[in-house]
């Protein structure tokens, strides 16, 4: 799996179908020029471009991680796409999103993961929490679990909650070695029992290579950030930084998803 070349397409959206409100970026349901349909998720919304980068980074090191996830590509939206669109606020997104933008696959007929329902052997889920510590996403609780079922098969989405150091980049280097408490939300963490045994393994599958692979296929446009001073490139090489640190202390997350575990009444 290591070996395995990482490729996104490109798409160029051609009709916009729907919102789709739950999700705090403002994705939508769209369609593009190869005729499929992908949840597209705005360069204009909320936390821009880094939940992008975010969105980018989770679900390709996810996938890299043996995890399943949608295909993700990236997305054109033209300068005229969206004129005729009615809504005002929707008008304003799609004319602050012009350029390239990110979509997941869409999986038609997904069933959202319900922990009450839905059970999930104990390598899988440890995988799982493993990655979300890893990430830092604090986005995977009873509340909202951001996992699909879909032809009897789990699947992860929605990964723009992941990174969050980005949004602050004062003490990055600290952020890279922090323990993640919010771990103690996962909804998976009760059945997350072999952490300490697949850490060597999830280790073993994000060589420095492959970390430096997955950032160099950050776009440039998305790394132009207003009000900073750094060059793309230097943005860039943080990321990569963040994850080699972060990957060589995984004891300090693992640690402390055992110890979440210990308290969990």
């Amino acid at each position: 799996m290591i070996t395995n070349k990482i490729e996104l397409r490109s798409v160029n959206v051609t009709r916009y179908i729907t919102p789709l409100r739950e999700g705090g970026s403002l994705p939508a349901l769209a369609e593009a020029d190869d005729d499929f349909k992908y949840v597209l998720k705005f360069r204009g919304a909320g936390h821009g471009v880094k939940a992008l980068i975010a969105e980018f980074l989770g679900g390709e090191i996810a996938r890299v991680l043996g995890l399943r996830v949608p295909e993700l590509v990236f997305a054109n939206l033209d300068e005229a796409f969206g004129r005729s669109e009615g809504d005002e606020e929707i008008q304003d997104l799609l004319k602050g999103s012009q350029g390239l933008n990110l979509a997941l696959h869409f999986l038609s007929g997904a069933l959202t993961f319900d922990p009450v329902v839905n059970e999930v052997d104990e390598k899988l889920s440890s995988k799982i929490v493993w990655l979300d510590a890893f990430t830092t996403n604090i986005d995977r609780t009873v509340k909202n679990t951001n996992m699909l079922i879909w032809h009897k098969e789990l699947w992860l989405i929605d990964h723009g909650a992941t990174f969050y150091f980005h949004h602050s980049w004062s003490n990055w280097e600290k952020s890279a070695l922090s323990p993640f408490t919010y771990i103690k939300d996962h909804v998976l963490l009760p059945n997350a029992s072999l952490v300490e045994a697949i850490n060597d393994e999830m280790i073993a599958l994000l060589p420095d290579t492959k970390l430096r692979e997955i950032t160099n296929l950050i776009p440039s446009e998305w790394l132009n950030w207003e009000g900073s001073e750094m060059k793309p490139e230097e943005i860039r090489e943080i990321y990569y930084q963040f994850l080699v640190i972060r990957r060589n202390n995984a004891n300090n997350f693992v640690k402390q998803i055992q110890h979440a575990r210990e308290t969990l009444v």
